[in-house]
C-alpha cells in the first residue's frame, strides 16, 4: 500500500470508528497528562466501542466496553473529589511474585471457562483468547486504580494479543490505537517504576496489598 493508498483508506474509515479511536487517544494523551477531561473523552470511546464490538462478535470485547464505562464514571467522580480536595496522586506499589503467581493462575481458569461457554453458547469469534483478554484487562484496570506499578506489564501482553485480534476482525486503526496503546503501556511502566524508586528514597516500602 503506497501513500496515497493509505491516505485515501485513513479517509474512507467508519465515521463511528473514526470518533472512537481519536477520543480513545485522546483518553490517554489527556490521562498521561493528570487532565481531567480525559473521563469524557473514555466515556464517548466506550461507548461507540461498545457497539462496534458487538456488531463484529467480540462480545466479550464489548462487555468489557462497558465495564470501562462505568470505571470512566468512577474516575470522572473521584479525580473531581480529588482535585477539589488537591489530594490527587496516590503512592504507587509492587506486589509479590507470588500474588502474581496466583492471580495469572486463576485467571488462566476462569479465562477457560468463559471461552468455553462463549464457544459453545455464542458467535462470537475467537471466543477463548476474546475471554481471556478480557479477563485479564478487568484484572489489570483493577491494579491500576490500586496503583500498582505491575499494571503496565499485563497491558502490554492484553494490548499486543488485542492487535492480533483486530487485524483479523479488519479493524485496523484499532489495531493501530492498540500498538499505540502497547507503547504507553511500556512508557507507562518505567515512569511508574521512577515513582517508585523515588518514593522509597523518602519512605518506608510500600506495603503490598491485602
Amino acid at each position: 500500500m503506497d501513500i496515497l493508498e493509505s491516505i485515501n483508506y485513513y479517509m474512507n474509515l467508519p465515521f463511528l470508528e473514526t470518533i472512537a479511536v481519536i477520543t480513545a487517544l485522546l483518553y490517554v494523551i489527556l490521562a498521561a497528562k493528570g487532565n481531567i477531561l480525559c473521563w469524557p473523552m473514555a466515556l464517548i470511546s466506550t461507548l461507540l466501542y461498545t457497539a462496534i464490538f458487538y456488531e463484529v462478535y467480540l462480545w466479550m470485547d464489548s462487555l468489557l466496553q462497558v465495564y470501562y464505562f462505568g470505571m470512566a464514571i468512577w474516575g470522572w467522580i473521584n479525580w473531581k473529589k480529588a482535585k477539589e480536595q488537591q489530594t490527587l496522586g496516590l503512592p504507587v506499589t509492587f506486589l509479590s511474585i507470588r500474588f502474581h503467581g496466583v492471580a495469572v493462575a486463576s485467571l488462566v481458569i476462569i479465562s477457560l471457562a468463559v471461552g468455553f461457554l462463549m464457544d459453545n453458547y455464542t458467535p462470537t469469534d475467537f471466543p477463548y483468547i476474546d475471554a481471556a483478554t478480557t479477563v485479564f484487562a478487568v484484572f489489570a484496570t483493577y491494579l491500576v486504580v490500586k496503583r500498582v506499578v505491575e499494571n503496565w506489564l499485563y497491558w502490554v501482553v492484553i494490548d499486543i494479543v488485542s492487535i492480533f485480534i483486530y487485524i483479523e476482525k479488519g479493524l485496523a486503526p484499532t489495531a493501530f490505537l492498540f500498538a499505540f496503546y502497547t507503547l504507553f503501556a511500556i512508557y507507562g511502566f518505567v515512569q511508574w517504576f521512577k515513582l517508585y524508586k523515588g518514593q522509597q528514597l523518602q519512605h518506608s516500602p510500600a506495603e503490598s496489598l491485602s
